[in-house]
């Protein structure tokens, strides 16, 4: 499903490169769910970025379904993400001028799902998360668990084929961090390719396979 061949992102300080990611190779098989840990720094959040297509790398290559990445054109990047990828983002990233409801539809939107349609699964995505009462309040109005709720929701209702998640349980209490992590698993078990960032072992303890980063690179 994923195939990244020598890839290396840097940024440029006084003449000198500070690499963000350098020389990562690595295959992912459809279905996988895969834990990348690593200390803050070591390169986990570039990598998901760039495994989502948010970021392009400096050197190397992405092959995504069968697709080399970086030949695309942005807009063909932008159909391949918003079709097959559901991103949970450790600032949550939620739209400040639409209500809950409005944000989780948003991927529904953009794939032109009707709008009976759209409502059945919202609702279903409200109830799941249990944020029903929340529907018509603003990202402001939450707080950071009830935010970080809303961004999982948004990033599962157009049932992706992969779902890159950035520390996804950071800003939920320990009841609703294990509630989410089990729903991953049910995922993974119906077929859905899963990476998470974690600084947690219990976290990464879901993945059935766990990537050690340390200094932009993977350690072997």
């Amino acid at each position: 499903m994923i195939q990244l061949q020598h890839i290396s992102k840097w940024v440029t300080q006084g003449g000198s490169r500070i690499f963000l990611l350098k020389d990562i190779n690595l295959e992912i098989q459809e279905g996988q769910f895969i834990s990348i840990m690593g200390p803050s720094g070591s390169g986990k959040s570039t990598l998901l970025n760039v495994i989502g297509m948010l970021d392009q790398p400096d050197e190397g290559d992405y092959n995504f379904m069968g697709q080399e990445v970086f030949k695309l054109k942005e807009k063909q990047r932008s159909a391949i993400y918003k079709s097959h990828i559901g991103f949970v983002f450790q600032a949550y990233h939620l739209i400040d001028e639409l209500t809950v409801y409005e944000n989780i539809e948003t991927p529904l939107l953009y794939q032109d799902v009707k709008q009976s349609e759209r409502k059945a699964l919202v609702a279903d995505m409200l109830d799941k998360f249990n944020i029903v009462g929340k529907k018509d309040l603003f990202p402001s109005q939450l707080s950071g668990g009830q935010q970080q709720l809303v961004g999982i929701a948004r990033a599962l209702i157009a049932s992706p084929k992969l779902i890159l998640a950035d520390e996804p349980t950071g800003n939920l209490n320990s009841k609703q961090g294990e509630e989410i992590m089990e729903l991953f698993k049910q995922l993974n078990d119906e077929g859905v390719t899963i990476i998470q960032a974690t600084h947690s072992e219990k976290n990464a303890a879901y993945g059935s396979r766990t990537i050690h980063m340390l200094d932009a690179r993977i350690e072997l």
